[in-house]
């Protein structure tokens, strides 16, 4: 497989600019108050160099370096030695040993789904600290925040790297191995498809989901007591960013099963990008709404805050139902009921890699009628309500709306292009069914 210019400088620049724009975003808050300008401004007036902000941010520390190192390994023995019970005790909750997609080598490989076991488990013995041993303060991961970074950076790092050099040496599956010409887009999207160790520690799985996610909520709520501890008491935005951004997480861990089969566990190999990411750009770009919060805590009004409760609450609505609607129709073969009518489709055939033909079905109702990807514009309206939680003076808040429309937009068109190959002119009958992408009337 060759690498086209376009994607190698792409990716070079990626790996270069990445670990600085999160260095930055959480030094500007720690140094300049979350302003994104000032630094800039700064260093082009000549009041500030890049060593001088270097030498005032904090380094790396032993005690951080505890700190990371028993959560991670605490998350590790979670998932890999505490088999799936939530699944027994939780209606609904699908959980335990599941099968995942078929991998482009023909393999389904098995998973053990505990996710929202290690949620609840961690969490409950956050709270257990807080209110009762008093083992570490809460506002711990604020106070430790950039040498944790540091930390992180070393993990991400790590990982990748470990990733790239078994893929030549000892891969999982030689089949499910992509190999292009360049040592740098390799390292970066990955050679292996599904990299383990053993059985069941899958790297995909467990990065994707544990060291990261877990801790998205555990970070908000160590903003929320530096908040406490500074100002005595906690702000209503800062509350809503953890509500909404706690749905999600708790979404996120109750399909956990059915991410299985999404485009970060189906088509992304192994690599920099899913191992550095998981550990350093979610956790500390994700997250910078509730530290924004602890610098600028905001109170907003209540009819205000209601309306950006709303506004989560409906994307979230959208979101899921969307996925529902598809799983439904998908899971009955179009024998099912969507807003309380028929569905309608779209017959289409295909000829898969190994020359047969197979036909499909595309949905063209319920949400699916409104846009072809209704699902990433509700998760759009979840992601701008958090911003929007954090008022409208300073643009470090929303650094997140814009990085998932970027994002999204990119995989839309993405997903547009393999399915306009794969149906060629059925995808053009669907695309004159339902004309929008994202937004009806606008994109």
């Amino acid at each position: 497989v060759q690498v086209d210019w376009f994607s190698l400088v792409g990716v070079i620049s990626l790996l270069c600019f990445a670990p600085f724009i999160v260095f930055y975003f959480v030094m500007a808050c720690d140094q300049y108050d979350c302003s994104v300008s000032q630094p800039l401004l700064e260093l082009y007036q000549g009041k500030a160099t890049v060593l001088s902000i270097w030498a005032r941010a904090p380094s790396f520390t032993w005690t951080a370096a505890k700190i990371y190192a028993v959560w991670v390994s605490f998350q590790v023995f979670l998932y890999v030695c505490v088999p799936d019970v939530t699944h027994k005790v939780v209606p609904g909750y699908v959980g335990g040993v599941q099968d995942g997609a078929r991998t482009p080598a023909g393999l389904i490989n098995r998973y053990e789904i505990n996710g929202l076991q290690c949620w609840i488990i961690t969490h409950a013995l956050w709270f257990a600290n807080a209110n009762y041993f008093h083992w570490f303060t809460p506002t711990i991961l604020f106070d430790q925040w950039i040498p944790l970074m540091w930390c992180a950076n070393i993990l991400g790092y790590a990982v990748s790297t470990f990733a790239f050099l078994k893929a030549y040496l000892f891969p999982t599956n030689a089949e499910d191995c992509k190999f292009t010409g360049n040592v740098f887009y390799n390292y970066m999207m990955g050679i292996e498809f599904n990299p383990r160790i053993g059985k069941w520690f899958d790297f995909k799985l467990f990065f994707n989901g544990r060291p990261g996610i877990v801790a998205w909520t555990l970070i908000n709520l160590s903003y929320m007591a530096k908040q406490q501890q500074l100002y005595g008491h906690v702000t209503n935005s800062m509350v809503l960013v953890n509500v909404l951004q706690g749905i999600y997480v708790l979404d996120f861990f109750w399909n956990e099963a059915w991410y299985l089969k999404t485009i970060d566990i189906c088509h992304d190999h192994f690599g920099w990008y899913l191992g550095w990411g998981d550990c350093v750009w979610l956790p500390y770009l994700y997250t910078l709404q509730g530290l924004y919060l602890v610098y600028h805590p905001i109170q907003l009004s209540d009819a205000h805050a209601f309306a950006i409760l709303l506004f989560g609450l409906i994307g979230y609505y959208i979101f899921r139902s969307t996925n529902h609607q598809k799983d439904l129709f998908r899971r009955t073969e179009g024998s099912c009921s969507i807003w309380g009518r028929k569905p309608t489709y779209i017959e289409c055939s295909y000829v898969s890699a190994d020359g047969r033909n197979h036909r499909s079905k595309l949905l063209t109702s319920g949400f699916w009628g409104v846009a072809r990807h209704f699902n990433y514009t509700g998760d759009l309206m979840g992601s701008l309500a958090y911003c929007a939680a954090c008022g409208f003076t300073h643009i470090l808040p929303y650094f997140y709306i814009v990085y998932m429309t970027i994002l999204l937009v990119h995989r839309c068109v993405r997903d547009e292009h393999r399915c306009s190959s794969k149906y060629g002119k059925d995808w053009k009958r669907y695309t004159d069914s339902v004309p929008y992408r994202l937004i009806p009337g606008l994109f």
